[in-house]
């Protein structure tokens, strides 16, 4: 019976980018200002507990139970996060997190939310980016070592690589810094069940992306499409859907993947005027607010265990 259990048992993980979940209160030596209620976006309270409803929202509605793992991407700090799981429509979920206070200039971080039945971490540690020339301060790596409840020990690795402003060309090497980070870390500490996932910045046919494969890690959402047969990506620009959002696993983790698919459900979504079909319904449109979620859809893999 145990052996029937836990061959029927699946993990599931959710990856998404928040898009600016911000709070209110100004964090020192942080260029957070336009997200103050005095700020360029009036970013006020009434605001800001909207937004993490519909951030809780939109998790709980990615699969049929909740969520095992949720990687998040975007979020400014502890308060953010501790407000999300403890008085959102999250508080009754029973999520744990952890996340990293890097160094980035405007204060973004990303964080992991995990079900303590289903995932209990042994260890976590930030990697951070050396300093580049012409980089600016950045988001750590968030790296949790942790046991699943076969007994597994998984490997997590949550991403914000640096993004493309100032040129796609000119700041390829902070991403493949990124790239380099990682594939270095699974290779010395000979690590066997590796998840990395998280907003990379970069497309499938990318430099960053393309080096962790030839690193041997199987870009496993690759080919993920949206499951109301919306989206064929996580982000969509000028029109064209794209994903930014990955999940990359190693071989022995490649094989357990049962599914893979973006949540677009339809509340998620807003119409496109200028191009045309859908597109996220995000919080702002330029400055101007709307009752949105993210610019990002989130990006599900269920392991089978």
């Amino acid at each position: 019976m145990l052996i029937s259990l836990l061959l029927s048992s699946f993990l599931t993980f959710v990856e998404l980018n928040c898009e600016n979940l911000f709070d209110t209160n100004h964090d020192v030596g942080k260029e957070d200002s336009e997200f103050l209620p005095d700020g360029v976006r009036h970013w006020t309270k009434t605001r800001y507990w909207g937004k993490l409803n519909r951030i809780g929202q939109e998790i709980i509605s990615c699969s049929d139970n909740i969520p095992d793992l949720v990687a998040l991407v975007e979020v400014e700090n502890d308060s953010v996060v501790h407000q999300l799981t403890r008085r959102s429509l999250l508080r009754n979920a029973g999520y744990e997190y952890l996340m990293t206070t890097s160094s980035d200039v405007r204060g973004l971080d990303v964080a992991l939310l995990y079900q303590p039945t289903s995932f209990r971490p042994i260890c976590y540690e930030y990697i951070s980016l050396p300093a580049m020339k012409g980089m600016r301060p950045t988001r750590d790596i968030l790296y949790v070592q942790g046991r699943v409840f076969t007994g597994d020990t998984l490997h997590v690795y949550v991403v914000h690589a640096p993004s493309r402003y100032g040129g796609e060309k000119e700041t390829r090497p902070y991403r493949m810094k990124v790239a380099e980070l990682i594939s270095q870390s699974v290779k010395v500490n000979h690590q066997k069940n590796v998840i990395v996932t998280g907003d990379f910045n970069d497309y499938v046919e990318d430099a960053s992306l393309r080096f962790l494969e030839n690193a041997s890690l199987v870009n496993v959402t690759k080919h993920a499409l949206g499951r109301c047969g919306e989206a064929k990506g996580t982000y969509r620009y000028q029109g064209e859907w794209h994903s930014l959002d990955h999940f990359f696993c190693s071989q022995p983790m490649a094989v357990r993947v049962d599914t893979t698919y973006i949540n677009d459900d339809a509340f998620l979504l807003d119409d496109d005027r200028q191009y045309g079909g859908k597109r996220p319904l995000r919080s702002f449109i330029g400055r101007r607010f709307q009752l949105g979620f993210s610019d990002h859809l989130p990006l599900i893999v269920r392991f089978c265990f």
